[in-house]
């Protein structure tokens, strides 16, 4: 595991901020979107494009290119804020974002550069992934507890991010199976854990808890962090790439909403749109917390 300086977490957690800014103006431009689920993943997000994956946004079908799969599709907006800012395509078009004859629609589409799956329906993310992960073996891997699949043909990695709503659907789990069968050691799952989807709380709608000790059954690498410390979600992430003998799963604790006090832990902001005075609201404070990384 790489040690990550002060310097580097304050440099991803500001952009995480940026990213956060970048989703209030697209969404309060476009009058529409979902602004709850992309603030509660913008540290994971700035964690993966600007510092984990290896990608090369000149180069978009790079084949040894990491693969990420938003699995989450509504949250699309901090997809695309991340790929803007990674070099993907320029910024000023994040200002297009759900406008007419635009490419960055309400869910992501590989007309974008750097989408590698269309993200509409939920749930399908785990079984594309485990699907993409086999694929990049040269082989099927043989069934062994202790050693890491054979033949592999390519470093590349798959990273997978799903919500916690999300999981309510059964095809999820079917590609939890399928991944542990196969032993895909080269497949990652981030849950974004915010404990809010767009009816309520999880907790209510349905409970998932043992939510760890669900994939440890399944046969997954499993590990906890808080998914807004950027340093935890660094070392997760580089303890992922240690494991090799089956798929790995980031359970990261979130807040739905975060980095605005009144969208916190507040399902209406699932899909809500800002007011002009809530928009300036939120704006100056995503504003100051994007300063205190600045120092």
């Amino acid at each position: 595991m790489n040690f990550h300086s002060e310097a580097l977490v304050r440099d991803v957690s500001r952009t995480a901020q940026r990213l956060r800014l970048d989703v209030l103006e697209m969404v309060y431009g476009a009058q529409a979107g979902h602004i709850g689920g992309a603030f509660s993943a913008a540290e994971i997000m700035a964690s993966l494009y600007f510092h984990h994956l290896r990608i090369d946004p000149e180069r978009p079908d790079w084949p040894e290119r990491d693969r990420f799969l938003l699995s989450k599709g509504h949250a699309s907006a901090v997809l695309y804020a991340a790929l803007a800012r990674r070099g993907f395509f320029s910024v000023d078009e994040l200002a297009t974002f759900r406008k007419a004859g635009t490419r960055l629609m309400g869910h992501p589409d590989r007309k974008v550069p750097g989408v590698e799956i269309v993200a509409g329906p939920l749930g399908h993310g785990v079984a594309i992934g485990a699907g993409m992960a086999l694929a990049l073996c040269s082989e099927v891997p043989k069934p062994s507890a202790t050693s890491a699949p054979s033949g592999r043909a390519s470093r590349a990695r798959v990273y997978v991010l799903l919500g916690d709503g999300e999981i309510d659907a059964g095809v999820i789990w079917e590609g939890v199976m399928s991944a542990a069968k196969y032993h895909l050691g080269n497949l990652v799952a981030i849950l974004d854990y915010n404990g809010i989807q767009q009816t309520g709380a999880t907790a209510d709608v349905m409970p998932h808890e043992p939510m760890a000790d669900k994939w440890h059954a399944f046969g997954w690498h499993v590990q906890e962090i808080d998914g807004h410390n950027v340093a935890e979600v660094l070392a997760a992430l580089d303890r992922s790439d240690e494991v090799h003998a089956q798929p790995s799963v980031i359970i990261a604790r979130t807040t739905k909403g975060r980095g605005v006090s009144f969208m916190e832990y507040d399902n209406r902001w699932h899909g809500g749109v800002p007011t002009k005075e809530q928009y300036e609201q939120a704006l100056g404070e995503l504003q100051q917390g994007m300063a205190v990384w600045a120092s």
